[in-house]
């Protein structure tokens, strides 16, 4: 696979594209505002929902799916940088937090 870099969350730029990988119920107790869903499992066959000339910032919840995920969306052609310490580092940061489920947002 190609090389890929990884970031820390302060080092996201604003308005930038951030793709979360976590599963379903993971993203709807919690994420970014803003960040666009395509859980792990599902990105080969929602590849269209990005643009290989825009960066991506792959976020899960640690760092190991959005690693993977990066990797591969590299290898493919697109512009993808892995978030290091995921979710749980964005909580830690005092980065902001939606939920789909009309409670408090936590990261699961």
């Amino acid at each position: 696979m190609s090389d890929f870099h990884t970031v820390s969350v302060s080092g996201i730029p604003d308005g930038a594209k951030i793709l979360d990988v976590r599963e379903d119920y993971e993203w709807v107790a919690g994420h970014a505002e803003g960040a666009l869903h395509i859980p792990l499992d599902q990105l080969p066959a929602r590849l269209e929902e990005l643009d290989p000339d825009e960066d991506v910032y792959v976020i899960c919840r640690t760092g190991g799916r959005s690693h993977r995920a990066a990797q591969w969306l590299v290898g493919m052609g697109y512009s993808a940088l892995n978030v290091a310490g995921g979710m749980d580092q964005w909580v830690e940061t005092g980065m902001p937090l939606v939920s789909d489920n009309g409670l408090k947002p936590v990261i699961l």
